[in-house]
């Protein structure tokens, strides 16, 4: 999870081949974490989209000190979708910081949809989470290489420039100042006319 680095002005800010699966305006963000996070106080009321990669959350509100706020699949856990009788519907859950996301640490999530929306955006992010898992999941990283033997250094100076400062070039004073013949060319392409 990430806090204002996918938002560009009014829009959002993808990765490349990264596309938007759904988007509802209308949906409000809480997020309770740590304290001393200041964009995490209050309700964010704002527009959530969903891509190939992740959830993100931009915000209405220009001058609040949340502007954007995205999660990976792989970064959120414990999702639920409640439907209360009073009220909108919701997804809960919560989310672990990303690497250079401008803050550390978990947090629980809490998404209303007051426009509707709630029940096709979360079966959507389940089915896009459980495909990232399994992706994940079947891709283990490779293991560490060793060579077979040790390592044989290059012969000395064979990788290193020439001497001379020309590079095996031959030096532009060695040219005349135009190439011989070339006044005898333009006499016989005269002459043919």
């Amino acid at each position: 999870m990430s806090l204002n680095t996918s938002h560009s002005g009014s829009g959002v800010v993808l990765y490349f081949g990264e596309r938007i699966l759904l988007f509802y305006d209308g949906a409000e963000l809480k997020l309770e974490g740590p304290s001393n996070v200041v964009p995490f106080k209050g309700t964010k009321k704002g527009r959530i989209f969903l891509t190939t990669h992740r959830i993100i959350f931009t915000n209405n509100n220009a001058k609040d000190t949340l502007q954007s706020f995205s999660a990976a699949f792989l970064s959120l856990s414990e999702l639920e979708l409640e439907q209360p009788i009073f009220g909108a519907n919701f997804i809960k859950g919560s989310v672990k910081a990303e690497a250079n996301g401008n803050w550390e640490g978990r947090s629980k999530l809490k998404l209303w949809f007051n426009k509707g929306g709630a029940i096709e955006f979360g079966r959507a992010m389940l089915e896009c989470g459980r495909r990232a898992c399994r992706v994940a999941q079947q891709m283990p990283p490779p293991p560490p290489y060793t060579p077979p033997t040790d390592f044989y250094p290059a012969e000395f100076n064979q990788y290193a420039p020439p001497q001379n400062s020309e590079y095996g070039f031959v030096p532009y004073n060695h040219f005349p100042d135009q190439p011989p013949g070339k006044q005898n060319l333009e006499i016989v392409l005269f002459s043919e006319l």
